[in-house]
């Protein structure tokens, strides 16, 4: 005699974030660790955990609600397809998951008492603390970028302030200084010649 059963868990991400990952594909496989094929399509056909579980989407309320056919390898050809239904409420920064499985064979107890909470609530819950830690390290991100771009800066206003002259100026500049050298080169030579001169 198959049977029913609820359980719950609360998760750090939004309703929406949720919704999504279950019916993607790659975040699915991602969030549980075994190979899915989701859909967010009324009547698509589903997988996960690499084939042990396959099924349909039954009923999709966004971000509220999800109903999916489901049967695991374990089912024989006298057993009808089980059915979960995942309904998430937004609940104090993450979302209260309440999964209700049922028309579940009475002999395979296992999916109760562990199964849901090792294959599923667990690995969700480390799925998205993982999520929730990278999208904080990337807001942190761009403040070395700023700090780069105000040294740049401060670079460039330091340069600027060392050669405040246009070019024509500078070369200007540069020849009255040599020509200044030149003079004072020849001024020496003609005063040592000269003490030279009295001294003989």
């Amino acid at each position: 005699m198959p049977y029913d059963f609820t359980l719950t868990a609360v998760v750090s991400a939004s309703a929406q974030e949720v919704y999504k990952a279950w019916l993607d594909s790659v975040a699915h496989s991602e969030m549980t660790g075994g190979q899915a094929r989701m859909s967010d399509e009324i009547g698509a056909e589903v997988s996960a955990w690499d084939g042990y579980i396959t099924g349909r989407n039954l009923e999709l309320v966004p971000h509220q609600r999800i109903v999916q056919s489901w049967r695991t390898t374990d089912f024989t050809d006298d057993h009808d397809d089980s059915i979960i239904t995942l309904t998430l409420e937004d609940d104090d920064g993450g979302t209260l998951l309440t999964l209700v499985h049922s028309n579940v064979p009475n002999d395979q107890t296992s999916y109760e008492q562990g199964g849901w909470q090792e294959r599923y609530f667990e690995p969700m819950a480390e799925y998205f603390s993982k999520r929730a830690g990278i999208g904080k390290s990337a807001k942190a991100a761009p403040t070395p970028k700023r700090k780069r771009a105000t040294m740049k800066a401060k670079a460039k206003s330091k340069s600027k302030s060392k050669y405040p002259l246009p070019k024509m100026e500078k070369k200007a500049v540069k020849k009255k200084i040599v020509k200044k050298k030149r003079e004072r080169s020849r001024a020496k030579s003609r005063s040592s010649s000269r003490s030279r001169a009295i001294s003989s």
